[in-house]
């Protein structure tokens, strides 16, 4: 009779396979399966994909060709293209609403009972967080990729800023996910989840100087702008987009009393606030689900 077993590796035996369980656990797993997770999603629902352009195009060329027509009947316009001022604008919208979507599906996931199969698996449940948040990232900027390539339109030129361009709209988008999952694992409920989010969105686009300029605003409209975190995120990309002088003219930059920030300092800001919702988000999660 033949012995199939073998002796146990030795403690120090670098060429011994970990166990099942211990490769399970590395964090950077479920990182990745929830973030392919996600594209699987988005892979396999193409309408949802197309339905994401219509509002954000319908915004920049209704109303940007509508506006712009209206301000040249009245003389001259203090902005000579305002589709080029509105596109920056109608970039950020586009990666929101599918950044925003995770924080919905883990909603969704908690009452379907597929979140507790997840919280069974041996590894740390913060990774489920940043699994979702990368994956609620990376379609955003999928939306936001497709915006950009239709910039032509607005008068926004083809070079390769428009890669610097787009990394500014994953930081953005990660920042709405990040938001978004600190809002999921704090609201349990899915009616009251979507109230939140349908009233906190739209005044975060009209109040990020997304439409109008951000400067010489009334007092109360100039506070509210200026603590908005979105406005950095929209005069940054407007800043780096390559196109019409409206985008980087001194009536149309961000400006803090006297001082322009720097799009590197807008920049900083909106990380250190993704980092901070990432990590409250992560942190809750582990210690309420």
């Amino acid at each position: 009779m033949t012995r199939t077993d073998t002796a146990p590796a030795a403690p120090g035996d670098a060429t011994a396979p970990a166990p099942p369980g211990e490769r399970s656990r590395h964090p950077a797993r479920p990182v990745l399966l929830l973030w392919r997770r996600e594209m699987t999603r988005l892979r396999h629902n193409p309408v949802r994909l197309a339905m994401g352009l219509v509002t954000p195009l319908l915004f920049l060329v209704v109303l940007g060709t509508g506006l712009d027509a209206a301000s040249s009947s009245l003389g001259k316009a203090q902005l000579n293209d305002y589709r080029a001022y509105l596109f920056p604008g109608t970039l950020v919208m586009s990666v929101q609403a599918p950044a925003i979507a995770v924080g919905i599906s883990l909603v969704w996931d908690r009452r379907l009972g597929v979140l507790r199969q997840m919280l069974v698996a041996p590894f740390p449940r913060a990774a489920i967080v940043f699994g979702l948040a990368l994956g609620g990232a990376t379609t955003g900027a999928v939306y936001g990729l497709m915006v950009l390539s239709v910039g032509g339109i607005a008068s926004i030129r083809y070079t390769p800023m428009l890669l610097v361009v787009l990394l500014e709209l994953l930081l953005v988008s990660l920042m709405f996910t990040s938001l978004g999952l600190l809002a999921a694992v704090t609201i349990r409920q899915v009616d009251t989840f979507q109230v939140a989010v349908n009233l906190s969105l739209m005044p975060l686009m009209f109040f990020s100087g997304a439409m109008f300029p951000p400067n010489g605003l009334p007092g109360w409209l100039d506070t509210v702008v200026k603590l908005n975190p979105l406005t950095y995120g929209v005069d940054a990309v407007r800043r780096t987009l390559p196109g019409p002088d409206v985008l980087t003219s001194e009536q149309t930059r961000l400006m803090l009393g006297g001082w322009h920030p720097p799009v590197v300092a807008e920049l900083g800001m909106m990380a250190a606030l993704t980092a901070v919702a990432l990590g409250f988000a992560g942190y809750r999660f582990s210690r309420t689900s």
